[in-house]
């Protein structure tokens, strides 16, 4: 039996990426990540509010999708399944190469340095995709292995 405190976490995640599978959530905070650099070139709290409002309610502003045909459905399907199972895998490494750029990139918004800011993030969005890719990837093999193995 599940105890509720771990049922409420698992619920509210099921509920956030319900609707973050929209390809509309994911591809706009995908495309919204280079304002994750605004906050810390300008130094300026309001920008850091406003950006941090929007990356928290990008992921349940959009509804649900009508379907799951969506590459970026898909991914942010595989990504749910894949955090709830924390397997050490590729798409482990390709997180944390991305998170990194993004650090990289952060900091050099910081010191206000233009090309490295840019090359990072780029990097970065480069790096998401590929993570992206492999929950696709993660997805197909879970959907696979539980139709072989179906729970009585």
């Amino acid at each position: 039996m599940t105890s509720n405190c771990s049922r409420g976490p698992a619920r509210l995640r099921r509920a956030v990426f319900a609707r973050h599978a929209n390809p509309w959530s994911a591809w706009s905070r995908w495309a919204s990540t280079p304002l994750l650099l605004l906050p810390m070139w300008t130094r300026r709290r309001s920008h850091a509010a406003v950006v941090g409002v929007w990356f928290a309610l990008n992921p349940v502003v959009f509804p649900e999708p009508a379907d799951e045909h969506a590459w970026a459905t898909r991914a942010m399907l595989g990504e749910e399944q894949w955090i709830t199972d924390r397997p050490r895998d590729a798409a482990l490494g390709v997180n944390i190469a991305a998170t990194v750029a993004g650090l990289i990139a952060l900091v050099a918004a910081r010191r206000r340095r233009p090309v490295p800011a840019g090359t990072a993030t780029a990097a970065q969005l480069v790096l998401l995709l590929g993570y992206w890719e492999l929950m696709n990837r993660y997805l197909d093999r879970h959907r696979r292995r539980n139709a072989s193995h179906p729970v009585s």
